[in-house]
């Protein structure tokens, strides 16, 4: 497998397993199979596995527990996370102590590669329109984040409880992409990387999404870019494989990316194999994140990956469906 440097810090796989289909966030799977998925992964040469308690309340970081009994082999490297909101304001530094150490004894490791905070950050005084409970269980303000969080995850690197750490990029794109900028900065982003420019239901705020400059922007600052949601969430894939409403996010890209899937019947590929090269093929991008639960849809993202990113013609032709157009930011006739 292709391996890529994940910004300042070592090369990693060009995909990455992550914990959410370990977890049975997108569908249901079996201990054993998750276990076995896991295996599969790092023989064929995955480097880096993204895990968090919230998986399954605690279930992927449990199946990757198992699957190594803490006899991790020396080259495999992993990922935890923690969320926060205002209703642990009282005390963060604890929270994410708490939870990191909990982490790695379910994980039996001493340290984890890298620590993301997997909250929302928006400017101080900022109100989810959409969502005004984001602030209590998900999101945190820029005075907390860098008054609390960073010198809070500084530490825990000083401890050698924590390699690096990193943030989920899908708050504010405009706090998002200042953090990049900080200093101390996070190592690493988790930034949206679909054809529809879309993080579905993790999108709290009404403002235009802007993963791509979340991308530049981290590019530009040396800072890993690990991709998430290549397929959506399964919106980008041939069928949904569970129930949701229509009000759904999901539910609302996957009907919206009926073009894409009558482009890949046309082409004769399968959406989430074309879905994941177009997703690989994406500049800036230093690792794919996998959101898989069997050993079949991981074969399927392994069997994309060997083929390569996608050639510009297709890459052309799945641009020109115009599945990612949105509102600018900055309206295009507005006064320089």
């Amino acid at each position: 497998m292709e391996t890529r440097k994940l910004g300042t810090l070592w090369p990693v796989s060009a995909l990455t397993l992550g914990g959410g289909g370990l977890g049975q966030v997108w569908g249901e799977t079996t201990r054993e199979e998750a276990v076995a998925t896991v295996k599969l992964a790092v023989d064929q040469g995955i480097t880096l596995l993204d895990l968090a308690p919230l998986y399954g309340r605690g279930e992927a970081e449990a199946v990757v527990g198992a699957t190594f009994e803490g006899k991790w082999p020396s080259h495999l490297r992993v990922t935890t996370k923690c969320m926060i909101g205002s209703r642990h304001f009282a005390d963060v530094a604890a929270r994410l102590e708490t939870s990191l150490v909990r982490s790695l004894a379910t994980l039996r490791r001493e340290q984890a590669d890298i620590f993301i905070l997997h909250s929302n950050i928006h400017p101080d005084d900022y109100v989810y329109e959409l969502d005004p409970d984001s602030h209590i269980h998900r999101a945190v303000s820029w005075s907390v984040f860098t008054g609390e969080i960073v010198p809070a995850f500084e530490r825990l690197k000083e401890k050698g409880l924590i390699g690096a750490w990193g943030i989920t990029g899908t708050g504010l794109p405009r706090s998002i992409m200042e953090a990049l900028r900080g200093e101390p900065k996070p190592a690493v982003v988790q930034a949206v990387t679909n054809l529809l420019d879309s993080a579905g239901n993790m999108r709290r705020y009404e403002e235009p999404a802007e993963p791509r400059n979340i991308i530049r922007t981290a590019k530009n600052n040396d800072v890993g870019v690990m991709g998430i949601r290549a397929v959506q969430a399964g919106a980008l894939t041939a069928a949904l494989d569970r129930p949701l409403d229509a009000n759904e996010p999901e539910m609302k890209d996957y009907v919206k990316a009926a073009p894409f899937r009558g482009l890949s019947a046309e082409l004769g590929v399968d959406p989430a194999e074309l879905a994941h090269r177009y997703a690989l093929a994406m500049e800036g991008v230093d690792t794919l994140v996998l959101g898989v639960k069997n050993r079949r849809e991981l074969q399927s993202a392994l069997d994309a990956e060997a083929k390569g990113p996608l050639d510009d013609e297709t890459y052309r032709r799945i641009e020109a469906l115009g599945l990612r157009r949105q509102v600018p930011r900055i309206p295009l006739d507005a006064p320089i």
